[in-house]
Parts: structure tokens; C-alpha cells; sequence
């Protein structure tokens, strides 16, 4: 079966075009392969539409976080959108048949309603955790369970049954959606996972030892890889940390380093839009998030030849194997944690076979030539070629 190549593909997001988010790297990720294989995409943000309004408008958040943060969400949610769908009605508006690729359900939502008929389908990228509304609560921008909460999966049940199709970036992501809207099963679906394209280049050499890349928000939970270096520290272990990214959290993983005596030994590295050029400088790659689905940081550095360190949570397992590629390590327990993690790195023959299964492992499954052309293919497939 093959896709329609003529046919206009739209990208449609509420994030502007450059971030740090998995989203970001997502589309980035795609928007190149689909350069190279010379398919034409069009990206479209709010940003689209009226910049020059876009900072009054969307400034208003600021104010309301100060009172509200669940306010602030909200407001960040409906103007995005709204801005969103007349950028899309505009885009859209000089199309015929074409495929709006929606990396949310407000994006859906606002591709839906700016269409104009069912010949410019929708097809939804599932790249949530469950649903967007429990991302916000694992933040603590909103309540759990609570009326916005509530309201945004007023939105997914809307949206999820009445795109074209769904793109799930995991099995497990597809399950936990199932699992509280089984409306969604009725839609023609797959599961495509993330992907990105080779390391460039060797990269830097010795810039220590464990790398994470990621934002700096509770769910990520950077502080107990903090507690983990402290740990291995008291076992007669001294490893270094590189950290790139940033957030609201850095101010007290700034503290917490200084408080367990980790300054020396862990560095900050802020946000980095080439930080995979560095991944090839460290020993391995540590992950400690509680809540993830496919995460593309694991990904990247499987990429780059580093061994993973990682909790077995959500889409993970389908990423990578422990022992193997990764090692598994317990959230509950830093020394435990540091145990792993020392195993790992003071036995370098065991540590190099696992970095080569991490390179050969994304070789063959998250490569963006191996990868892309199945989301390419599922997203530009005509309705009449559709295997059910």
C-alpha cells in the first residue's frame, strides 16, 4: 500500500515552533525526515496568526498563575487554541484534500472545527500520558479530579472519537487511554513510536560521567538522582552529573545539590539545543522519571551509544531491556539505585556491551529512516486504502 505523496500535510501544534518538550523534538524529528524524503509539511502554531496579538493575549497567564495556577491553564489552553484555529482555518482555507497531523486534543479540536469537510482529515498524535489533564496535575498547575481536571478530559472524550485516526506513540500509551475513554478504540489507530534521526559525529570526549536531559518539573524527578549521587558518593563512588534543561524546579535542585554536597559534582547545563552533540561525551544516561510513555531522551541517547539507567514506568519497557541495553532501577530506594548504578559503570566490558545494544537497538526500531516512513505512510494513506 502506498501513500498518497501529493497529498498536503499540515502540522498542526499549540507549542511554539522551537522547544524543549518531547513534542517539540517530535515534530522537529519529523519535519526532517519528511525534508529529506522531499514531502512537503507545513507547520502551523498560534504563532501563525496574528503574532503581534499573541504576547498581550497570552501574557494574561502570568497574571492569572498568580492567583490561580489551574486559571492560568485555562487561559493558556482556550487562547492557544483559538489562535490556533484561525491560523488553521486560513491555512486550510486554500486546500483541498489534505491530512492535519494534531499533536494534541485542542490541537485536534481546533483542526476540526477549522477544516472544511471531512476530505481534510484529522489525524490525532496521542503523545499524552493517559490525558493531558492528569500532565497538569502531575505538574500541580491544576487539582486532581478537580473542575479543570475534569474539563479537559470533557475535551478528550469529545475530541478522541471524531478525528480520522489516532497516532499512539506506545502500546502502553494506547492501553491507558483505553482504560478510562474506550470510545477511542473505535478509531482507526496504530502505534508508531518515536524516532529520531542518527548521532552527527563522534561528539565530545570525557565530559564525565551520567547525563540526563529533561525539564526541570516533579514528574521528572531530578531530585532523586541527586539523592542517588549521594548515595554512591557515601559507597566510596564520586560520579559526575551533567544536567541540561530547565524549568520551574531548577531553584530547589540548585538548593538540594548545595545541601547534599554535590556541588562539585554536578553541573547545570541549562537548556541546549544541540545537547545531542554531547551525549557521546558521557558513560551512560540516567532517567528517573515517575510517569512517561515514550520518552524521546531515551531514545536520543540510545542514539548517541550510551547505556541507560531508568525506571520500569509506563511505555519504557518498550524502549529498551533490563540488562541489556538498560539497567532498571528502583524509585523507592537511592542506594539501592546507586547500587545499579555502580554495578553498571565499574565493569567497563559490561558497560560497552550494553552501550553497543542501545546503538544497535535503536538502529533497529527508533531510527528516523526505519521509523518515519510508517508514520508518513499511515498518515498519507487514502481513506479507500485503509486496512481497517
Amino acid at each position: 500500500m502506498k501513500p498518497d505523496a501529493t497529498t498536503p500535510l499540515v502540522i498542526a501544534t499549540m507549542l511554539r515552533e522551537e522547544g524543549i518538550t518531547g513534542v517539540h523534538t517530535h515534530v522537529k524529528q519529523f519535519r526532517r525526515y519528511l525534508e529529506e524524503e522531499g514531502t512537503a509539511a507545513t507547520l502551523v502554531t498560534p504563532f501563525s496568526w496574528r503574532r503581534s496579538f499573541t504576547y498581550p493575549v497570552f501574557g494574561i497567564r502570568r497574571v492569572l498563575e498568580r492567583c490561580s495556577r489551574a486559571a492560568g491553564v485555562m487561559w493558556y489552553r482556550h487562547w492557544h487554541e483559538v489562535f490556533l484555529r484561525n491560523a488553521l482555518r486560513r491555512q486550510l482555507a486554500g486546500l483541498g484534500d489534505c491530512v492535519i497531523y494534531a499533536q494534541g486534543p485542542p490541537d485536534a479540536r481546533a483542526a476540526l472545527r477549522a477544516r472544511r469537510g471531512p476530505h481534510q482529515r484529522v489525524v490525532l498524535a496521542v503523545h499524552f500520558r493517559t490525558s493531558q489533564a492528569d500532565e497538569w496535575a502531575d505538574k500541580n498547575e491544576i487539582a486532581r479530579d478537580g473542575l479543570v481536571f475534569r474539563a479537559i478530559r470533557k475535551v478528550e472524550r469529545e475530541v478522541l472519537p471524531r478525528v480520522d485516526r489516532l497516532v499512539y506513540v506506545s502500546k502502553w500509551g494506547q492501553e491507558a487511554v483505553a482504560s478510562w475513554l474506550p470510545e477511542a478504540a473505535a478509531v482507526p489507530s496504530t502505534v508508531i513510536g518515536n524516532f529520531v534521526a542518527p548521532a552527527r559525529g563522534a561528539g565530545r570526549e570525557n565530559l564525565g560521567d551520567l547525563v540526563t536531559v529533561g525539564n526541570f518539573d516533579l514528574v521528572k524527578n531530578h531530585r532523586f538522582m541527586l539523592r542517588v549521587l549521594a548515595e554512591a558518593r557515601r559507597a566510596g563512588h564520586d560520579l559526575t552529573l551533567d544536567i541540561f534543561g530547565d524549568g520551574p524546579c531548577r531553584k530547589d535542585l540548585l538548593q538540594l545539590t548545595g545541601s547534599l554536597g554535590l556541588t562539585g559534582q554536578v553541573r547545570f547545563r541549562g537548556f541546549r539545543p544541540d545537547v545531542r552533540d554531547f551525549l557521546p561525551g558521557y558513560r551512560a544516561y540516567v532517567h528517573a522519571s515517575y510517569s512517561e510513555s515514550l520518552p524521546l531522551a531515551i531514545i536520543e541517547a540510545m542514539a548517541a551509544g550510551l547505556p541507560v539507567v531508568t525506571a520500569d514506568v509506563g511505555g519504557i519497557r518498550e524502549l529498551c531491556d533490563d540488562g541489556v541495553e538498560a539497567r532498571f532501577w528502583s524509585l523507592d530506594d537511592p542506594a539501592r539505585a546507586a547500587a545499579t548504578l555502580i554495578e553498571l559503570l565499574a565493569d567497563e566490558p559490561v558497560r560497552l556491551k550494553a552501550a553497543r545494544a542501545a546503538s544497535e537497538r535503536f538502529r533497529r526500531d527508533f531510527d528516523a529512516s526505519v521509523v518515519g516512513p510508517r508514520l508518513r505512510s499511515f498518515l498519507l494513506e487514502t481513506p479507500s486504502n485503509r486496512a481497517g
